[in-house]
C-alpha cells in the first residue's frame, strides 16, 4: 500500500470572486475527490490584463498601486512584473493549499475569459504541414496585438467528408500573462502544468462526452460568461459585466443589510424561495426585483445563439440544453424562467456528477458545486 501512492491532480481556478481549488485522485479508473478549498475574497483577475491592452506590464503596475521598497515606476516599466502583485496571489494559493492539505506539486490553472482571444476561422482544406502557416497569416489580421506577443493554440473542428473547407478553433493568450501566472505558482511552490480557458474546463466538468449542442451560462461575481459547446468543444465565447455583485447591491438596498452580512442573507433567502417554489406570486416578485440582472442574461443568450447560427456549418442547429453554473446560478426560479423563455431545457449543472465523493459531503458540495465547476474541470484534465 505504501509503495503505490495514488497520483493526484490539482485544479486551481482564480476568479474575481475568489480562488477555488480541487484535488482529485484516480482510484479504480474513477476520479475521487481528495481535497477542496475556496476563498470568497475579491480578486482583480479581470483587471490584470485583457486582450485589448497593448502594454501589459504598465497595466499590471498601474493596477498595483504602491510598489515595494526598491521598485520604482521606471523599473516596473522596464519589463518586470510588480513583485507585490505576484506575492499577493502566491500567498493566497499557498494558504489555501496548506489549509486544504493538498499533496500535488503541479497544477492546471484557469485563464479568465477576458484574457483569452477566441475565434473560429474557416480555411480551405490543406495539408497538415501547410495549415500552421496559413492559419497564422489569417489570425494575424484578427489579433488585438502582435502574433509574436501571444501564445497560439488551435484545434481543427470535425466536419463532413464532403466539406470543401475546414473550421479551426483558435485560442490565443499574451506571453506576458503566461509569464505572470508562471511566476505566481513558482512563488507558491507549485509547478504550472497547463493553463486552460475557463470554457474548456466547464465543458469537461458539465458536459463530458455529450456531443449535443449545449449552452453554458456561467454567472460569476463580476461577469456572466456564455459558451456554446458543440461536440464537446466550446465554439463561441461571450461575456457581459453583470453578476453576483450586482445582485448583492440590489438586495442590500432593499433589505438594508450590511455588506459583510449580505452573503449569508442571500443564501438564506435563496433557500427560502426555493422551498416556496410553487408560490407564483413570490416567483414573479423575485424576478421583478432582479430583472436588472436577469434581462441582460436573456439578451446575451439570444446574441450567442444568433452568433453561433451565423457561423458556417451551424445553420439550422438547435441547442438541446442550457446549463447554468457559477455562484449565482442558484438564483431561485432563474432556470425555470430561462426554460420558458427559450423553450430549451435549462438546469443548474452538477460539477460533481463525474466525481466519486463521500456521501456525508453531499449537502455542502451541493451548495458550493456551481462555484467549483471550473476547478473540477481543470483537475479532470489528465484523467478523462
Amino acid at each position: 500500500m505504501f509503495w503505490n501512492k495514488a497520483k493526484s491532480y490539482l485544479g486551481v481556478d482564480i476568479g474575481s470572486g475568489g480562488v477555488k481549488l480541487i484535488e482529485l485522485r484516480l482510484e479504480k479508473n474513477r476520479p475521487v475527490l481528495f481535497s477542496y478549498g475556496l476563498t470568497s475574497n475579491k480578486q482583480d483577475v479581470h483587471k490584470l490584463l485583457t486582450t485589448e491592452d497593448k502594454n501589459i506590464t504598465n497595466l499590471l503596475e498601474r493596477k498595483l498601486g504602491d510598489l515595494p521598497p526598491g521598485h520604482t515606476k521606471e523599473t516596473e516599466n522596464a519589463g518586470q512584473f510588480a513583485p507585490a502583485q505576484i506575492e499577493k496571489y502566491a500567498n493566497i494559493i499557498k494558504t489555501i493549499c496548506k489549509t486544504s492539505r493538498t499533496t500535488s506539486k503541479t497544477a492546471v490553472v484557469s485563464l479568465p475569459v477576458s484574457s483569452v482571444f477566441h475565434a473560429v476561422v474557416t480555411l480551405p482544406i490543406v495539408k497538415k504541414e501547410e495549415l500552421d502557416h496559413i492559419l497564422k497569416a489569417e489570425v494575424r489580421k484578427l489579433l488585438p496585438m502582435a502574433l509574436e506577443e501571444m501564445a497560439l493554440d488551435y484545434q481543427v473542428l470535425k466536419g463532413l467528408p464532403e466539406d470543401k473547407s475546414q473550421r479551426v478553433m483558435v485560442n490565443a493568450v499574451p506571453h506576458k500573462l503566461i509569464e505572470f501566472y508562471s511566476k505566481v505558482f513558482q512563488r507558491a511552490g507549485l509547478s504550472l502544468e497547463a493553463l486552460e480557458p475557463e470554457s474548456t474546463a466547464l465543458a469537461r466538468s458539465l458536459i463530458g462526452r455529450d456531443q449535443a449542442v449545449s449552452i453554458i451560462v456561467d454567472i460569476g461575481s463580476e461577469r456572466t460568461n456564455f459558451f456554446i459547446v458543440d461536440q464537446g468543444v466550446p465554439i463561441t465565447h461571450q461575456s457581459i459585466e453583470s453578476g453576483g455583485d450586482k445582485i448583492d447591491r440590489i438586495l442590500q438596498n432593499i433589505l438594508g443589510v450590511e455588506q459583510g452580512l449580505i452573503g449569508q442573507v442571500k443564501y438564506d433567502l435563496f433557500d427560502y424561495l426555493s422551498a416556496t417554489s410553487n408560490n407564483t406570486l413570490s416567483e414573479q416578485k423575485w424576478l421583478d426585483i432582479l430583472m436588472p440582472v436577469v434581462d441582460p442574461i436573456l439578451k446575451e443568450i439570444e446574441v450567442s445563439l444568433e452568433l453561433y447560427l451565423r457561423q458556417t456549418g451551424n445553420e439550422g442547429k438547435r441547442p438541446e440544453k442550457i446549463i447554468l453554473t457559477g455562484g449565482m446560478s442558484l438564483l431561485p426560479f432563474l432556470a425555470k424562467y430561462i426554460q420558458e423563455k427559450f423553450k430549451i431545457k435549462c438546469y443548474v449543472g452538477d460539477s460533481w456528477a463525474r466525481i466519486v465523493y463521500q456521501e456525508g459531503l453531499k449537502p455542502v458540495l451541493r451548495q458550493i458545486g456551481p462555484r467549483m465547476s471550473v476547478a473540477v474541470g481543470l483537475a479532470m484534465r489528465n484523467i478523462v
